[in-house]
């Protein structure tokens, strides 16, 4: 990788004050020691906690660096990145979870495979055999991710057996093409974006990860799950929509 070429880290947020004073510490350790120009982006998606104040107070007295951007109202995890990664400037775009539940060290590896090995897409791969966690989650969790998972690989995104695993890098121009499409404003954004990635044949790279995030979640799985279903089965006929549009 060149050292004029940049990496955009975008960080969707929402009700995190637990944790994120903790990100924001690690991020600031990652650009400082990173080889490369970085570019950090923290999109507040309608926190109704202390997230926003705890944020700003940071920016202000510790990392200027830091670009944030803050919206009143909660408008779903894939509105938040689709923001970030159309106001990012990097030449490649990485976006993972509030807190980094892989760390920080995988973008190197990301960076690898999407400038080294000119590939369009990498994303962090939960269901290899090197993956591992440190940090474990709930069964209902896991059984929901499973169930999820057995669908979408089945029906939407065949042979991929992990959709939602919260770390994925995109080329610039890929990322432009992407998230300019992208529609779904809630956690099932990630199976559009791979959907439109395996229609417009880019080249996909897995990578297993280290799960060390922690067991706090503020997602409430029976509000979501059917949101996502239903998201999820529209994309074929939202696809042929933008195929029409864009010819």
């Amino acid at each position: 990788m060149q050292k004029d070429q940049k990496v955009s880290l975008i960080i969707p947020v929402y009700n995190a004050e637990i944790f994120i004073l903790d990100t924001l510490k690690k991020v600031t350790k990652w650009k400082l020691k990173a080889y490369y120009e970085t570019e950090v982006i923290l999109v507040n998606d309608g926190s109704i906690d202390l997230t926003k104040n705890l944020i700003e107070e940071y920016v202000q007295k510790k990392d200027g660096s830091i670009k944030f951007i803050s919206y009143e109202y909660n408008k779903g995890k894939g509105y938040a990145v689709k923001v970030g990664m159309l106001e990012a400037t990097g030449d490649f775009r990485i976006f993972t979870d509030s807190d980094i539940p892989y760390g920080l060290e995988i973008v190197d590896n990301i960076i690898y495979y999407l400038d080294f090995k000119e590939f369009d897409v990498c994303i962090g791969n939960r269901k290899s055999i090197k993956s591992r966690y440190v940090q474990e989650i709930s069964k209902l969790r896991r059984l929901s991710s499973k169930v999820f998972t057995l669908i979408i690989s089945r029906y939407v995104v065949t042979g991929v057996k992990d959709t939602q695993c919260g770390i994925k890098g995109f080329r610039a121009e890929i990322a432009e093409k992407l998230f300019s499409n992208i529609q779904i404003r809630g956690f099932a954004f990630d199976v559009e974006a791979l959907y439109y990635c395996y229609k417009f044949d880019y080249e996909i790279k897995r990578i297993p990860v280290v799960f060390q995030g922690n067991s706090i979640s503020t997602i409430r799985l029976s509000k979501v799950s059917l949101q996502m279903f239903w998201d999820v089965f529209r994309l074929p006929i939202r696809y042929h929509f933008f195929q029409r549009n864009h010819n």
